[in-house]
């Protein structure tokens, strides 16, 4: 089978904990790409092997140095898990994970194992040290979340942002990327005035579910200085909270690592870009 899927890190947007926004779009959402996979569902292989109804999760290893591990519950690989070997109609390239790797659909990238060697089914999961000690969301209880798949409804505004100065009051189009890890997207709202009122974009299709979807909206600038925004919505009601609902739940200035190393993961916040009323156009939090 062939399907259209986002493949995201789970730290994209990590730099937005922080106090001081990175400039652009590319540095603050780069880590993430959409693609069309081919490959086989994991469920086919497994009816023919034989699924015995004690396994409750699947253990996947990739052939990498490190030999990358991770636990994934067997509800999601029996729903929509795939076993792929071509992307955007090649063979999948070696940086890709060639000759085959799993593709989880809206779950964190890390966990689409790459260069996949072996597939192992258990009654419970293995705490590698890629998803105990690693991979986890650290709160300012000091307890960390564990097991955190989904990659949560996000979207963001690539046009107009850092760099696209504006060349004068008149019509320009507002439009960025929304997708969520739990389906179809919505919705998308974009405010122009800094989140004081709000006007329904339009969606690009076809809106496939745990995939880029383009949005549109067409906008007038006074030439007045102003604080552009978006917020997306997914057709399981899930929906992109503010920075400030975001900050209020899971902290602020995060870029000490965890216990492993790495910054906090999953921000899906707002982004906000100021126009001036020269044109420029800047990162800032809103």
């Amino acid at each position: 089978v062939s399907q259209i899927h986002f493949l995201e890190c789970s730290g994209n947007g990590r730099s937005e904990y922080s106090a001081a926004p990175a400039a652009t779009v590319q540095a603050s959402h780069g880590l993430a790409s959409c693609s069309e996979w081919t490959g086989v569902p994991v469920r086919m292989l497994l009816e023919e092997a034989k699924l015995k109804p004690e396994a409750k999760w699947m253990i996947a290893e990739g052939a990498d140095p490190c030999h990358l591990t991770r636990s994934i519950p067997m509800t999601k690989i029996l729903d929509d898990a795939m076993i792929v070997y071509a992307q955007n109609g090649e063979p999948m390239r070696p940086e890709q994970g060639y000759p085959m790797r799993l593709l989880l659909p809206g779950y964190e990238g890390n966990m689409n194992v790459k260069w996949l060697r072996r597939l192992k089914l258990t009654d419970g999961p293995v705490m590698a040290i890629n998803e105990s000690r690693q991979y986890t969301l650290l709160l300012d209880s000091g307890k960390a979340w564990r097991f955190y798949y989904p990659q949560e409804v996000k979207s963001f505004i690539t046009h107009p942002s850092f760099s696209n100065n504006l060349k004068g009051p008149g019509f320009y189009e507002i439009s960025g990327i929304a997708y969520s890890g739990t389906g179809r997207i919505a919705k998308v709202m974009v405010s122009a005035d800094g989140g004081k009122s709000w006007g329904e974009a339009a969606l690009q299709g076809p809106v496939h579910p745990k995939a880029f979807t383009r949005f549109r909206m067409p906008w007038r600038w006074d030439g007045g200085p102003t604080v552009l925004q978006s917020r997306a919505w997914d057709e399981s009601g899930n929906f992109q909270p503010t920075r400030a609902e975001f900050v209020a739940v899971r902290g602020e200035t995060k870029g000490v690592p965890n216990v492993a190393g790495f910054p906090n993961q999953h921000y899906n916040s707002t982004t906000s870009w100021s126009v001036a009323s020269n044109g420029e156009v800047k990162h800032v939090y809103a």
